[in-house]
C-alpha cells in the first residue's frame, strides 16, 4: 500500500512470493513465513498481517476501555466507602492492570509511529504479534478480577472466589483451548 493511503510500504516494490521468509528477530518471525497460497509479495503479506493485528487491537482496546471506565467510576459510588481492605486492594490492582493493558495495546501504535517510513514492517509485525497475546492474557485477569470484586461485594468472598475461578476457566477455554482445537483441526484438514 502506498503512503498516500496512510499505509507504510515496507520495501522497494517487489518481494519474494508468499512462501518467502519474513526477516525478524527470534523464532516468532517464523509464524509469518508460511505460504498460505496467496499470490502476494512479502510486503503485501506484512501489510495484511499488520491490518489484521490492528483489527484485533481495536477490539481489545474497546473492551478494555469499557472495563476501565467501569472501574474508574466505582470510587465515586456511595457504597465504595464500605469496601474492606482486600476489596480496595483488588480494586486498585485491577485499575493498575487495566491501565497497563491500555498502555500495552497503545504501544503498538507508538511502535508503528517510531518505525514509520523506515521499511521495518517485519519488525513491527513481529513485536505486535508478541504484544497481543500478552495483552489478551491480562484482559482475562482483569475480567475475572472484576467479576470477583462484584460478587465479593454482593454475595461474599466464597461465592466470589467460585464465580471468578469459573470466569477464568471460561476465558481459558474460549481464548486458549478452543482456538488451539480449531487450529489443530484446520491443520489436519489442510494436509
Amino acid at each position: 500500500m502506498d503512503a498516500a493511503a496512510g499505509q507504510e510500504s515496507t520495501g522497494g516494490g517487489t518481494g519474494p512470493a508468499a512462501g518467502g521468509g519474513v526477516p525478524g528477530p527470534g523464532a516468532g518471525a517464523q509464524r509469518y513465513e508460511r505460504d498460505d497460497g496467496r499470490d502476494e509479495s512479502e510486503n503485501q503479506r506484512l501489510d495484511r498481517n499488520w491490518q489484521e493485528m490492528l483489527q484485533e487491537l481495536r477490539v481489545m482496546q474497546t473492551g478494555i476501555q469499557i472495563l476501565t471506565g467501569f472501574l474508574l467510576t466505582l470510587p465515586f459510588q456511595s457504597r465504595f466507602e464500605q469496601l474492606d481492605d482486600v476489596q480496595v486492594g483488588v480494586y486498585l490492582g485491577l485499575v493498575c492492570l487495566a491501565s497497563l493493558i491500555t498502555a500495552l495495546v497503545l504501544s503498538s501504535v507508538n511502535l508503528h509511529r517510531a518505525l514509520f517510513g523506515l521499511q521495518m514492517k517485519a519488525t513491527l509485525v513481529h513485536h505486535t504479534a508478541a504484544i497481543i497475546p500478552t495483552a489478551t492474557a491480562l484482559v482475562g485477569l482483569v475480567l475475572s478480577g472484576t467479576v470477583w470484586l462484584i460478587f465479593d461485594v454482593v454475595l461474599g468472598r466464597t461465592e466470589a472466589l467460585v464465580v471468578a475461578t469459573a470466569a477464568l476457566v471460561v476465558v481459558a477455554v474460549l481464548w486458549l483451548a478452543y482456538p488451539l482445537i480449531v487450529r489443530r483441526r484446520a491443520r489436519r484438514e489442510r494436509c
